[in-house]
């Protein structure tokens, strides 16, 4: 028997009878898809020369409110604030009176400018309020020229204090505050009401 190798050998060293592994199915190519162009990132500020993707950018953003910035008016409480200040003015008005031994009409539109500026620096910037201020300055006036006259009338020797004068005998009160009154006091009456009208509207703005 020959020396030969069985099987024969091709040249090159390569096997005939050798299988060659299976190849896989080539499959179809899918076309790339496109690119989608550069959409800039919400957090980037273009403003300020750029930022790094998923970078913040406060500009995006609302700014917050600033620390102690003054809250808005409160019509209500302005109101309550208004009839605070009148009662308060009247109690001063009233020692006025008691202090020189007659009425003093500026004093009674200064009662409506203090009563304007309460009401329109807590109430705010509400249209009704201007009017709201000239019942209430009149008040404080009406209240205070009362407060003043039971201040007089209780220093008489035998006479009664001011608080039975306010709850006992209010109808003498009232009828000694009529008396006392004259033009010049109606006069300035209407003043303190208007002021009370023109403080609140400028205040408010």
């Amino acid at each position: 028997m020959s020396s030969s190798n069985y099987p024969p050998q091709q040249p090159g060293g390569q096997n005939p009878y050798a299988q060659q592994p299976p190849q896989p199915p080539q499959q179809p190519q899918q076309p790339a898809a496109p690119q989608q162009p550069y959409a800039p990132s919400p957090y980037v500020n273009p403003q300020q020369g750029g930022a790094a993707p998923g970078g913040f950018n406060a500009g995006a953003y609302a700014p917050p409110a600033p620390i102690g910035a003054a809250p808005a008016g409160n019509p209500g409480l302005g109101v309550v604030a208004g009839i605070a200040a009148a009662l308060v003015a009247a109690v001063i008005y009233g020692l006025l009176i008691k202090g020189t031994k007659h009425e003093i009409g500026y004093a009674a539109i200064a009662v409506g400018a203090i009563v304007g500026f309460a009401l329109a620096k807590v109430g705010g910037r509400n249209p009704s309020l201007p009017f709201i201020g000239i019942p209430l300055a009149l008040l404080g006036v009406y209240l205070g020229q009362l407060f003043g006259i039971a201040l007089l009338i209780s220093d008489i020797p035998g006479a009664p204090g001011v608080m039975s004068l306010f709850t006992q005998h209010f109808s003498v009160l009232q009828d000694t505050w009529k008396d006392a009154m004259d033009g010049k006091d109606y006069f300035f009456f209407a003043i303190a009401g208007l002021e009370g009208f023109v403080i609140t509207k400028r205040v408010a703005g």
